[in-house]
C-alpha cells in the first residue's frame, strides 16, 4: 500500500515557516519521499504497517494549514499516469521488502 500525505501550510510568520520545516522534516524522517511539492509518499508493505504511519503523521500535525492523507493499493498506484511536459514518465518503483515468517 502507498500512503500519500499533501498539504498546504501557511508560511506568512517565521512561527508558520518552522512549523512548516518541522513538519516536513519529520515526516521525511518517517521515510516518506518528497512526490512533489508539498506532496510526500511512503511504500507499507502491509495494511497494518500503514495504519502505523498514518497516526505518526496526525502525531505531528501542525496548528495551521490542511493536510490530506491518502492511501492507496500498489495497482491503483501503478495505473497512475505521470508526465513532465509532454512526454510520460514511469512512476516510482515500489520497494522490494523481505518479510519472515
Amino acid at each position: 500500500m502507498w500512503i500519500l500525505v499533501h498539504f498546504d501550510l501557511p508560511t506568512e510568520t517565521k512561527k508558520d515557516r518552522k512549523n512548516y520545516a518541522q513538519f516536513r522534516k519529520k515526516i521525511m524522517a518517517d521515510g516518506f519521499n518528497m512526490f512533489q511539492f508539498s506532496m510526500y509518499i511512503r511504500h507499507c508493505s502491509s495494511k497494518e504497517n500503514t495504519e502505523v504511519h498514518i497516526k505518526r503523521v496526525k502525531s505531528i500535525l501542525p496548528p495551521k494549514g490542511h493536510v490530506g492523507i491518502l492511501t492507496i493499493t500498489d495497482k491503483q498506484f501503478g495505473m497512475m499516469e505521470i508526465f513532465r511536459g509532454h512526454e510520460p514518465t514511469q512512476p516510482p518503483e515500489t520497494t522490494q521488502q523481505l518479510e519472515l515468517f
